[in-house]
């Protein structure tokens, strides 16, 4: 079925492609997933004239999109082998999820409005994908399923839950926007053993807020 899809403006997605090579994304496999993947897949038709734009763009209930650059920067650094076991806190529209299976992952997903979860699990029904996707509170992960590999988290939250720690293998990789409502820096933590974690930060971002127990308040926003 997505091949069906894939007839989408091709030559876009290669020149996004290329612009993304040129910002800094080396990973060859995060490069030929973004190929095929049309975006407008999960875009409102008033947006598919901007599907290839490398920007943020609005989806339903106040959420969005990722850039293309930091879906793929992101899922860079989380140096993904083939048949890696990843959780994805906050499925979205489900493009970052698609990335991630492309990218040869085994993938969870937790999404917390009721809406958006079914939307996106009737999208990767349709196109056949196997993302197993859950309704609940991504802030605590999904501990049923560990240990990961990789967690990537698509939203902004103040500080990297224990919760989320705990459930990393030894060496696994957590890629997370850490910071307050407005501005957060990209942060990879790599889980050494049960006491010892290690923490890099990268480029500043700026994401909708993670909101649960171990991220923000709904209040906190206002």
């Amino acid at each position: 079925m997505l091949n069906d899809f894939l007839r989408l403006n091709p030559e876009a997605r290669e020149k996004l492609v290329k612009d993304l090579e040129k910002k800094g994304i080396f990973d060859k496999n995060v490069l030929n997933a973004l190929l095929q993947v049309p975006r407008e897949l999960f875009l409102d038709p008033s947006l598919f004239v901007r599907a290839y734009d490398d920007m943020a763009l609005p989806i339903e209930f106040n959420q969005t999109i990722s850039q293309p650059y930091t879906v793929a920067f992101m899922t860079q650094l989380l140096e993904l082998k083939q048949g890696d076991r990843v959780l994805e806190i906050g499925t979205g529209s489900g493009y970052q999820s698609m990335i991630l299976k492309l990218c040869s992952a085994e993938v969870f997903t937790i999404e917390r409005i009721s809406q958006l979860y079914h939307k996106s699990k009737s999208l990767f029904e349709m196109l056949n994908f196997n993302i197993h996707i859950e309704l609940g509170d991504g802030s605590v992960g999904l501990p049923e399923f560990m240990p990961y590999d990789a967690i990537i988290v698509t939203a902004g939250l103040p500080s990297i839950p224990n919760e989320l720690v705990k459930q990393l293998k030894f060496n696994g990789k957590i890629v997370a926007p850490v910071g307050d409502l407005k501005s957060q820096t990209m942060t990879k933590l790599i889980r050494i053993d049960d006491d010892k974690f290690t923490i890099t930060e990268h480029s500043k971002f700026r994401f909708v807020p993670l909101i649960g127990d171990k991220g923000w308040y709904i209040d906190d926003q206002n």
